[in-house]
């Protein structure tokens, strides 16, 4: 259980302004996240990593010369929004272009994909490197499906070294991938998590047992085996890991033994002691290996271990000189120690385009809409939460109340500055997305700004350009997330519901029809619990969300009933 702690929601934020007060001498607070405080040359490559809170030292613990010039950092086991990561991005760079590094999960492939191409956008060149170490998460064949783990440091270290030795982005991204290529991890669970101000964990493991495969946002493992003493641990990581050795590897690797949050550094010493005899029967050599905690889960019991085989350019990196507060290697540089100013940001004031009278109208009846859907979804929280305990990592309903009351308030401050539907919408859609963050912040971003563009600031809003705008968000969340129906997200609530608007001509009010369309998408979701999800962070856990709807297409058939009871009063 995690103890310490002051308003649940306010855990990530606060945890992080503490970080950064004791380690004034790495980090500078920024929107978003954090950089370096540290003078770093101009032209330099930005390595700018990121993800959910409640991994500590990932990912602010890793900023400092030699690795990260900046994290973006979400909520609890949420990826940060494309705003959070674009701001850390902006103040991170010198100039050389931006390597965004992160774990392979669908919420930060979407967020750091679309900040990479924002950031193209005002003249700054990104890439994205998805880390794909964990072995349990996908078989062989699909290993570009695979989940990032503890791999992320020998990723992140290998990266920043080569940014700091003076890589241009297209090698420092040519050696991060290849690191990545070379980097296999596998991880056990003795024990749950358990979310700040939650007194329950989100899954738990049966006594004298452990749980192989486990994701860091407390994904139940893959299967269950009884427990083990410490050398049968050591085999079973050690054996599995290297039978995923790349074809013609060598023998210099590196290793790295993470413990989860819960497991005493002295275990995982006395660990260690097995793991190196087994990798020296093996044949190979450990250069600079490391135990700790690296990649935790709040309060999870468990450990996991990661092998990356060296070639010389690789073996090189590893070893040069960092320092940030998680990792330390050799000795930087005195230069560098020296602190600097934050770099300006540049500042987006949001125009408000002159609205007519009805169109002012349809924006305040936006914003009452909203909050009727707001109110739904707070009420609906527990429940959502529940539901994605069975193939998530239970914070759908947290999510999706922290977006939606994001919306309210930009929809209000909209209405109050005159703004007509059209922009609107899109303050709603971009508070969504920045507050939510994760997979289904993302999404419901991505969809309510498309639909937005359907509306005017001119004129009225009407039921057919409603009908073309939820088939317009629609289109664009299937071309951003990839899902179509049958994939067990909510695409499956959603396009009953776009087909009901479409199919619906009969001369009746809105309301109606909305709610109609908002019956089949209830229908569809409760329908999900007979699917098998094949994307995102359900999809390793398939057998597990049999009988279960999904929470995304469950949240958007509550707020499309939402919208209709609201059209209806």
């Amino acid at each position: 259980m995690t103890r310490i702690y002051g308003g649940p929601a306010a855990f990530a934020r606060e945890a992080l302004a503490g970080f950064c007060d004791l380690h004034a001498e790495f980090v500078h607070p920024v929107d978003g996240g954090v950089i370096r405080s540290t003078r770093t040359p101009e032209g330099k490559v930005a390595l700018v990593v990121g993800g959910g809170s409640g991994h500590y030292p990932a990912f602010a613990g890793y900023v400092g010369p030699g690795l990260a010039d900046g994290a973006a950092v979400g909520e609890v086991f949420t990826s940060p929004s494309t705003a959070r990561i674009v701001e850390v991005a902006r103040r991170a760079q010198h100039g050389g272009g931006v390597l965004l590094a992160f774990g392979n999960y669908a919420g930060d492939v979407l967020n750091f994909g679309a900040a990479a191409r924002q950031l193209a956008t005002e003249g700054i060149a990104a890439q994205i490197l998805p880390v794909t170490d964990d072995i349990a998460s996908a078989s062989a064949d699909e290993r570009a499906a695979r989940r990032g783990i503890a791999g992320n440091v020998v990723v992140y270290k290998i990266a920043g070294a080569a940014a700091e030795a003076g890589y241009d982005l297209d090698d420092a991204v040519r050696v991060a991938r290849l690191a990545n290529d070379r980097t296999r991890s596998l991880g056990v669970a003795f024990a749950g998590v358990t979310l700040p101000g939650k007194s329950e964990p989100l899954f738990t493991v049966e006594p004298a047992s452990l749980d192989v495969g486990l994701g860091i946002h407390g994904e139940p493992g893959i299967s269950t085996r009884a427990m083990t003493d410490a050398d049968g641990l050591a085999r079973l990581l050690v054996d599995r890991v290297l039978a995923e050795a790349p074809a013609g590897a060598g023998t210099r690797i590196t290793a790295l033994l993470n413990g989860l949050g819960a497991t005493k550094y002295e275990e995982l010493f006395l660990l260690w002691g097995r793991v190196a005899r087994l990798l020296a029967e093996a044949g190979l050599e450990p250069v600079a290996p490391i135990a700790g905690e690296f990649v935790t889960s709040l309060d999870m019991a468990g450990c996991s271990l990661t092998v990356s085989w060296l070639d010389d350019e690789l073996e090189r990196l590893w070893l040069a000189p960092a320092d940030s507060p998680a990792l330390h290697r050799g000795t930087v540089s005195p230069a560098d120690r020296v602190t600097a100013a934050p770099r300006a940001t540049r500042t987006d004031t949001i125009a408000v385009p002159a609205a007519s009278e009805c169109s002012a109208a349809a924006a305040d009846r936006i914003a009452e809409v909203l909050s009727y859907l707001a109110h739904t979804l707070a009420e609906a929280e527990a429940e959502l939460a529940e539901i994605d305990t069975f193939a998530g990592d239970g914070d759908h309903g947290e999510g999706m109340v922290r977006g939606s009351r994001a919306a309210v308030e930009a929809a209000r401050a909209a209405v109050d500055r005159g703004a007509g539907a059209s922009t609107t919408l899109l303050a709603a859609a971009d508070a969504w997305a920045a507050q939510a963050g994760g997979t289904s912040g993302a999404l419901w971003g991505i969809g309510l700004r498309t639909a937005a563009y359907e509306f005017s600031d001119d004129t009225a809003v009407s039921m057919p350009q409603a009908v073309r705008a939820a088939r317009a968000a629609l289109n664009a969340v299937v071309d951003a997330g990839g899902a179509v129906v049958g994939d067990k997200t909510l695409v499956d609530a959603l396009e009953p519901l776009v087909r009901s608007l479409e199919t619906d001509t009969a001369d009746r009010d809105g309301a109606r029809r909305w709610a109609d369309a908002a019956a089949a998408a209830t229908a569809a979701a409760r329908d999900t619990a007979r699917l098998t999800p094949r994307l995102g962070r359900a999809r390793p856990l398939a057998a597990r969300s049999i009988g279960h709807p999904d929470a995304g297409a469950v949240s958007l058939a509550l707020c499309a009933t939402a919208v209709g009871k609201a059209l209806a009063q």
